[in-house]
């Protein structure tokens, strides 16, 4: 079900001002590739990086729309699922003060991890789950800019209360609605073996 393009917008208020981040007077998003994406195994920490986890409810694109109306955005959610967008915090800060992209931060193989697929009629409300947050808006701002195609996700953001993961843990997530449990995901965390390490 999930495909192409990852679209994390940032516009949580208690987020921004957690990390002493400007609070955006409209959506702010970034792409993440889909190989960050990790449905199980092992969550990867970079060499030299400070890793933080943003719990996030998942938006699955179920048709092509472009221009979509936030009246009709609702018609193009396909389901749901629940993720977790981890940064490099450490790199993050760097280009931020360079005014640089987060792509490095962001886009690391495992910084994904998703949960299974959750059919739209399992969530009856998406406003009223754990995670508050404007579904409609969203898909009408991202598809006035790109074509947002079917099998896509939207991250909508997390609240505050990140922080960061060490090797050697273990991360569970869930997502509640309706007074019940709709979904848990756990990863591991190790230490990325390979050529990227971080030195400031």
């Amino acid at each position: 079900m999930l495909q192409d393009l990852m679209i994390i917008p940032k516009t949580d208020i208690h987020h921004a001002k957690e990390l002493g981040n400007a609070v955006p007077t409209s959506p702010f998003f970034f792409l993440k590739p889909t190989s960050s994406y990790l449905l199980s195994g092992e969550i990867e920490i970079p060499k030299g990086c400070v890793v933080h986890h943003e719990v996030e409810l998942g938006v699955v694109i179920g048709k092509d729309g472009r221009d979509i109306r936030k009246s009709e955005a609702m018609d193009y959610v396909e389901g749901y699922a629940l993720g977790i967008d981890m940064t490099a915090r450490n790199l993050q800060d760097a280009a931020k003060k360079k005014g640089l992209p987060w792509s490095t931060a962001k886009g690391f193989d495992t910084f994904t991890p998703i949960g299974e697929f959750i059919p739209k009629s399992e969530i009856k409300d998406p406003h009223n789950v754990n995670l508050w947050l404007k579904i409609p808006t969203l898909i009408e701002y991202v598809s006035s800019i790109m074509t947002l195609e079917k099998g896509d996700l939207i991250l909508t953001g997390t609240p505050s209360g990140v922080g960061p993961i060490r090797p050697g843990q273990v991360i569970t997530a869930g997502l509640n609605a309706d007074n019940k449990n709709i979904s848990t995901i756990k990863f591991s965390v190790v230490e990325r073996v390979g050529l990227f390490e971080y030195k400031p």
